[in-house]
């Protein structure tokens, strides 16, 4: 059996042996009751219960598109691929990689405009509303391994894809099938119509990602990396257009909160809409006087033209999160987002945990504000006796407080 598995920084593989919270001991569990479903003998074929097609980026335009299943079937197969539930429930990074590591990637290397019955059969997977059986031959023994991305939830094992087919008809909502039956509607109108009918990220990225929606002449495949920040990005600049028919927050508004170890303060000021995002890690016993090393991405009221490149998927959900909240409080506001990533996230699980964070840390309660000085001093003392960092550093640096200092505003002409 090959097992691979990266080490990532601030992890000590033998703190919590033992503890049933060590996510090294969770992957290789998985890895071995894969192993025994799949590989414990010499045939190359099983049915499963398929939860989502997976599409690569390497050698684009000729990807790799995989199926995504448990060893097995069952009944829960779902929570393999169920963000927004595993956030809910608070589940915590074992748990997440025991579920991802059990997860079969069974591929080939397509051309993304090209009609094939793999393709059709992802389609099919992706649109469905729950998991589908599926029979799936292999060509070769799996390969253990756990596949970590910082913008998708991790995979395990990948094999070689010979054959596959359902056993069951794809449960397709009705407006799921609406949007993939009209080749005149737009990606991005087909998205916001679906999210906006309770339909959540994870599920749009999916069918954005396997040529469902669009215009006819522009349907391909997208990888599974790209449809993620695509769609965030699409809901995202939908809410911008709605938030700025509102008026700006009564208030100052701080929010703070944290998932994974993903921490999160949220500072919101009574301007018109922008937002800036600052992104860094704080290890611990850190010197108050040092300032620590981070990435920022910054945006005007009239947006931004240029993919996010320094803080990348990571921006796009947290401006989700912020504008959801914006929406629910019927108002538009100027917004700066501090993320501090610490050692309890002991490795990356994807971008969903930063637009959950982000969410988990707007629904708390906000505390509130007279004026800017006193929420920046709130929010300086907070990160100092947190993190024991000053945030003066990241304050100094930021374009959206400049802006706020030097903007004029009308009131001062009536």
């Amino acid at each position: 059996m090959q097992v691979q598995f990266r080490q990532h920084k601030g992890y000590d593989p033998l703190g919590d042996c033992g503890k049933g919270r060590c996510p090294v001991c969770a992957r290789n569990s998985a890895i071995y009751k894969v192993r025994d479903k799949i590989g414990g003998n010499d045939s190359t074929n099983f049915t499963s219960d398929a939860v989502s097609p997976f599409v690569g980026r390497f050698g684009y335009p000729n990807v790799n598109v995989g199926i995504l299943a448990p060893p097995e079937q069952s009944d829960d197969s779902w929570l393999y691929d169920a963000p927004k539930f595993w956030s809910s429930e608070n589940f915590e990074i074992p748990k997440i990689v025991d579920f991802r590591s059990s997860l079969l990637n069974s591929r080939d290397n397509v051309n993304i405009k090209k009609k094939i019955k793999l393709i059709e059969l992802s389609q099919d997977i992706a649109m469905s509303s729950k998991p589908v059986d599926v029979e799936i031959q292999l060509k070769e023994k799996p390969r253990f391994q756990l596949n970590l991305d910082s913008h998708m939830a991790p995979t395990g094992p990948n094999a070689k894809l010979k054959k596959a087919s359902l056993t069951e008809n794809p449960k397709i909502h009705t407006k799921v099938w609406k949007v993939f039956d009209d080749i005149d509607l737009k990606a991005n109108e087909a998205v916001n119509y679906l999210y906006e009918n309770k339909f959540d990220e994870n599920f749009l990225s999916r069918i954005l990602s396997v040529g469902t929606l669009g215009l006819k002449k522009d349907r391909k495949l997208v990888p599974t990396r790209w449809s993620i920040v695509a769609t965030d990005d699409i809901i995202g600049k939908s809410l911008i257009s709605e938030i700025k028919d509102f008026s700006e927050t009564d208030s100052y508004y701080s929010f703070f909160g944290n998932y994974l170890g993903n921490y999160y303060l949220i500072l919101m000021f009574p301007e018109v809409w922008s937002y800036e995002l600052f992104e860094t890690y704080a290890p611990p016993n850190w010197d108050y006087g040092r300032e620590l090393r981070h990435t920022t991405d910054y945006e005007s009221y009239s947006g931004r033209k240029l993919y996010a490149s320094n803080t990348v998927g990571g921006y796009y959900t947290v401006r989700l999160a912020i504008l959801e909240k914006l929406k629910e409080m019927k108002r538009q506001a100027s917004v700066l987002a501090l993320r501090f990533i610490t050692d309890e996230y002991t490795m990356p699980l994807g971008v969903w945990v930063t637009r959950e964070s982000a969410r988990k840390t707007v629904s708390s309660k906000p505390i509130e504000f007279s004026s800017k000085e006193l929420m920046l001093d709130y929010a300086r003392k907070l990160i100092k006796r947190k993190f024991n960092y000053n945030i003066d550093y990241l304050l100094s640096s930021s374009i959206l407080l400049k802006n706020i200092k030097q903007q004029t505003k009308l009131v001062k002409f009536i």
